[in-house]
């Protein structure tokens, strides 16, 4: 692709002809107030809030949709423009709760303060899921949002709970489609779509739940999500992470690489990681609802049990392991079998079979994932 450069707010920025200005000025380090952009999603221009101005262009352009162009100027931080950035943002903010976004106490609020600013109110920010990571707070930061001019309405809608897994708060729902596009592109499903409910667009499942819309509950649709509108259930009130642990998914052998996030030494949840070449920030439901109820399950098993006297008593790593390869002694050559499993590494496997074909001395080795 040809490389050529444009001019954002008077800094040469270097572009090919398939980024558009959006994805130009992000790497360029110049940001652009957004609510509906990812960098695996195509763009759509839902928020409305990219807008930017163009010279030779009488309108002014949505960012994340128009294509660059060779000498290009672009302006995106006029007073006229932030004008119309905060008008769009008022819009959405009008059916969305927005106190602690216009809180003149806001910077100092973290997460389970407690909040004394006004007893009336009881969408807080601190009673928000999502307070601390939440896009929406990004983006009227930035615009310097204060008191609105469009009053704002409680849709008074119930919050979805028709899955294990996740909530569906359709009052934080602005309708940027993130959800639905990750479902349909990068999931290859259609099971959310923009629907109607007493009135307000909202993303929702197709079908009267999730299930009967063919949801596999692989969490992608909360990944992007700007808001707290949907959140997973497990972690929804335990806060920000105090710190996170890149690790390999142990479901399967495909090496989904996992962003384990830490509280107190428990995990609270786990996120695929972006950027990586395996996943791609993707995960099945099992990698990203299935490791923490796992490792801190009260019944899981933390230590080898040897029977004896027909009872499972605790043992230590060396006892078992000495007691194991005694007994594999009796059962060299062909009295002897490996079931090798889908969950482990393809390296773990690599190992089972030379340990089978070695150690053992047989060809009777096979897989799970055979059956």
């Amino acid at each position: 692709m040809t490389e050529f450069t444009l001019t954002i707010n008077g800094q040469k920025a270097s572009a090919t002809e398939e980024m558009t200005v959006f994805e130009a000025a992000a790497t360029a380090g110049i940001y652009i107030p957004n609510l509906c952009a990812h960098p695996n999603l195509p763009p759509s221009g839902e928020c409305g809030l990219c807008l930017v101005k163009i010279e030779g262009q009488s309108e002014y352009a949505i960012s994340c949709t128009t294509k660059t162009a060779r000498d290009m100027v672009v302006h995106t931080d006029t007073p006229e423009l932030r004008q119309k950035q905060r008008s769009a943002l008022e819009k959405i903010l009008s059916e969305h709760p927005n106190a602690c976004l216009t809180c003149w106490r806001k910077e100092r609020c973290k997460p389970f303060d407690v909040c004394l600013r006004n007893v009336k109110v009881t969408e807080r920010c601190v009673t928000c899921p999502k307070n601390g990571r939440c896009d929406l707070q990004k983006v009227a930061d930035f615009l310097d949002i204060g008191e609105l001019t469009i009053p704002y309405t409680y849709r008074n809608l119930p919050v979805n709970q028709d899955n294990p897994f996740f909530d569906l708060d359709y009052n934080l729902c602005i309708a940027c489609g993130q959800c639905i596009r990750a479902c349909h592109y990068l999931r290859g499903m259609e099971t959310i779509d923009f629907i109607k409910l007493n009135g307000f667009r909202v993303a929702g499942p197709v079908k009267d739940n999730h299930k009967n819309s063919g949801c596999k509950f692989c969490g992608a649709c909360i990944d992007v999500c700007p808001t707290g509108a949907l959140m997973e259930r497990p972690g929804k009130w335990l806060g920000l992470p105090r710190h996170s642990v890149i690790t390999t998914c142990p479901y399967c052998g495909v090496g989904c690489q996992l962003s384990l996030e830490v509280n107190d030494g428990k995990i609270v949840r786990s996120v695929p990681v972006l950027e990586n070449s395996v996943n791609q920030g993707q995960a099945c439901v099992k990698g990203r609802f299935g490791i923490a109820e796992f490792v801190h399950h009260p019944e899981r098993l933390t230590n080898p049990l040897i029977r004896k006297g027909g009872k499972l008593i605790d043992a230590s790593w060396d006892e078992t392991l000495a007691l194991v390869a005694e007994a594999l002694w009796n059962y060299q050559g062909d009295q002897f079998a490996f079931i090798a499993s889908a969950k482990c590494t393809n390296e773990e496997n690599y190992l089972a079979q030379k340990f089978t074909r070695t150690v053992m001395q047989t060809n009777n080795i096979d897989h799970c994932a055979r059956l």
